[in-house]
């Protein structure tokens, strides 16, 4: 674990005052993270439970009620903490009259770089992301897809040390998201540390190695995804199942449905689920399949979240 990390929050909590209806809407409520310099972090949640309003705490968007957020060791609220940082917001709006290379040197410009960093930097951005016979096109011209990733461009023109990413994959086609991780990966390699706030949670699997989930503005589960996903079973479909033995097997079974006449059962060790194949053909039963299973991040996130 690294001295100073990324990111850090102590009892982050945003409160706000709602006049007409005479209560407080607890947005955000003690929500305390670490976020490892290095690292690709995804934060995950349904819509509602305060992850853009994290983000935007984190970023000095939005003054907190209570608690503290840093970022490499400086407090969020001072203005070099934002220094090494790149931001891609959701929904992001650009100016439909500039130029993608016009654009990426107005925003780097507005970050401290020089002219010909800039020139250098934009068109080496643009290739990365695959829009370097667009530079010279204006973005009323562009589709979704490639302002999402003119704007992952634009987070990185000063090449941050942490990269907050909200939605980046919004929008984007399967080929462009496997582009996208493959960039983002890259970064990972180089030191930079990614922090992802996403509802793709296929996405998030694929490329993060920690993820948070926030719920109700509290974190719900936090842990590395290896560690969230390991649970290893096997799914053994049968058909023509007799309803005494069907009984018999639910008793002893993690999960069991039954679908268009066939009985799924998922065991949690390759032992029991042999033996309740040895019961089912002992029964003359029909084996339709056998399947090792992984819980997926999905799995984990609609438990904790209680969908």
């Amino acid at each position: 674990m690294s001295e100073t990390a990324a990111v850090e929050t102590h009892d982050l909590t945003k409160v706000y005052r709602t006049l007409l209806r005479r209560r407080d809407v607890r947005a955000v409520e003690g929500v305390s993270l670490r976020v490892e310099a290095g690292s690709t972090f995804g934060l995950l949640g349904p819509n509602g439970a305060g992850k853009t309003t994290f983000v935007k705490m984190l970023l000095s968007a939005v003054r907190p009620t209570a608690g503290f957020a840093r970022i490499f060791g400086v407090d969020c609220r001072r203005s070099q903490a934002r220094r090494p940082v790149g931001y891609l917001p959701e929904n992001h709006r650009l100016p439909g009259y500039m130029t993608g290379r016009g654009m990426l040197d107005y925003y780097a410009a507005l970050s401290g770089m020089g002219a010909r960093a800039r020139r250098r930097r934009a068109a080496e951005l643009l290739a990365l992301v695959g829009l370097e016979k667009w530079g010279s096109t204006r973005l009323s011209r562009y589709s979704k897809g490639m302002l999402q990733r003119l704007g992952l461009a634009q987070a990185m023109m000063h090449s941050p040390r942490l990269l907050v990413l909200d939605e980046p994959s919004d929008g984007v086609d399967p080929v462009g998201r496997r582009q996208i991780r493959e960039i983002l990966r890259e970064l990972e390699e180089r030191g930079v540390t990614v922090f992802i706030n996403s509802h793709l949670l296929a996405e998030v699997e694929l490329f993060c190695r920690e993820v948070a989930i926030l719920h109700r503005g509290r974190v719900a589960l936090v842990g590395k995804v290896k560690e969230l996903t390991a649970g290893k079973g096997y799914r053994l479909v049968a058909a023509g199942v007799p309803e005494r033995l069907e009984a018999e097997l639910r008793a002893r079974v993690a999960a069991a449905a039954r679908r268009d006449g066939l009985l799924e059962l998922q065991f949690p060790s390759r032992e029991e689920a042999n033996q309740a194949l040895d019961l089912l053909r002992r029964e003359g039963c029909e084996i339709e399949s056998l399947t090792p299973t992984t819980s997926t991040l999905e799995d984990v996130f609609m438990r904790t979240v209680n969908v």
